[in-house]
């Protein structure tokens, strides 16, 4: 399929990180190579946890080999002790394509909710239900960081390559005058 692209969705934290990988393309079906969460142990020392998050990581990229890996951008949150790990493990995943040379690509919640809903006002269980929908799955995907790593990957394989012609095309323009 022309401008088929494998995506590797992550949807960043310490505790469970989900990841997905898709293959697609805007304007086309998605589908589902692989879909799970990535835990590490509360009780161990944090250093650990984002060693075994990278230790991780590094195997799906080997497994799978992705041309982008969409991360969910991290967002304000109230509790400072989440959204600090929430960051970590998003830069454990950024840390991850750039030794592999894999384009990176982030998505807001909003964002991600929108190509995946149509609403970016959509609850999880709205992205929950479209994830399976558009996948084609039996049951949903579970626990929830899972259905959410899926919405970020379908979010860059539906939208990612065109954002990416855009940009490209006004570096062009930028770079004529």
């Amino acid at each position: 399929m022309s401008g088929e692209r494998r995506v590797l969705g992550v949807d960043p934290g310490l505790t469970r990180c989900g990841v997905a990988v898709v293959d697609g393309a805007p304007g086309s079906r998605v589908s589902l190579r692989y879909i799970g969460v990535v835990r590490t142990a509360a009780d161990d020392p944090i250093e650990q946890r984002l060693v075994d998050l990278e230790r991780e990581l590094a195997a799906l990229v080997a497994d799978h080999r992705p041309d982008v890996v969409a991360v969910e951008r991290v967002f304000s949150q109230h509790n400072v002790r989440t959204a600090m790990a929430t960051a970590q493990a998003a830069a454990v995943a950024l840390l991850v394509a750039a030794r592999n040379g894999i384009d990176v690509a982030m998505h807001t919640p909003t964002e991600v909710k929108a190509a995946v809903t149509g609403s970016g006002r959509a609850d999880k269980a709205q992205v929950t239900a479209m994830v399976t929908r558009v996948l084609a799955l039996s049951k949903a995907p579970s626990p929830a960081d899972a259905a959410d790593a899926a919405a970020i990957a379908i979010c860059q394989a539906w939208r990612g390559a065109a954002a990416s012609r855009l940009e490209a095309a006004r570096a062009r323009m930028v770079a004529e005058r």
